[in-house]
């Protein structure tokens, strides 16, 4: 049984982490937290869910919780997430980082965190989505000087950052892969979860590459199998691909 702490546990991802865990043998929910200024401190989470589990108040700080975290889950924004990183490190426990909208100085952060404990950092904690970085890299490095690449994605119009995370990191590896720049198209639509796609074209032909996120739950099982691996793992910085073996 691993023992996890969701951050921004009211928030639509921390629900639906909590949901999926409660509803997964290998789990038990033993921190649900919150802003200090949330509505919800000192309720029950299972309230929350509206799904009759009872037991886990919802807190504001790690203190207030007694029991042993295996790992801390973070889905919140760049401000807190530095704050959590600290309060993890003060504890030593480890933690899944799936923030978006980080800037170069919170990443290095985070890297320097995770000297000390281990960390699993992705953008994107989709299985697709991560197995699209690597269809990417060696599209990009077979076809890269002979092709243009474009980048588009859309998401819901509640989304803060633009690009996402995962556009950039697509960029990132193309990037890497032929040392092209790529600009990315973001559109911002009602309540798409996430769609991203990756254009290579010439004149002869066309290859298109494309994975679209139907349900959030796909990002919430994504962080709970990254949190199944990272638990007892040595102090690193890790990525979903390794989290996937890929």
């Amino acid at each position: 049984m691993i023992n996890i702490g969701i951050y921004g546990v009211c928030g639509k991802m921390g629900k639906r982490i909590a949901f999926l865990a409660f509803n997964d043998g290998n789990f038990a929910v033993k921190a649900a937290v919150e802003r200090t200024e949330h509505p919800s401190l000192g309720k029950d989470l299972g309230g929350e869910l509206a799904d009759g589990i009872k037991g886990i108040n919802i807190v504001s700080d790690l203190d207030e919780v007694k029991d042993r975290i295996d790992c801390m889950i973070d889905f919140t924004l760049p401000g807190p997430t530095m704050e959590h990183v600290s309060a993890c490190l003060k504890r030593k426990i480890p933690m899944v980082i799936g923030t978006t909208g980080l800037d170069e100085e919170q990443e290095k952060k985070i890297r320097e965190a995770a000297k000390i404990i281990p960390v699993v950092f992705s953008p994107n904690m989709a299985p697709g989505v991560n197995v699209l970085f690597d269809i990417v890299q060696r599209t990009a490095r077979s076809l890269g000087v002979d092709f243009s690449i474009k980048v588009d994605e859309t998401h819901h119009v509640h989304k803060k950052d633009s690009p996402s995370g995962t556009a950039k990191m697509i960029a990132k590896v193309i990037k890497g892969a032929c040392g092209k720049d790529v600009q990315v198209e973001a559109s911002r639509e009602g309540e798409v979860v996430g769609n991203h796609g990756i254009v290579f074209d010439n004149e002869f032909e066309t290859l298109e590459i494309r994975h679209n996120a139907i349900s959030r739950d796909v990002f919430a099982a994504g962080a709970l199998k990254a949190a199944k691996f990272v638990s007892g793992k040595k102090a690193a910085l890790y990525t979903m691909a390794d989290v996937l073996g890929l």
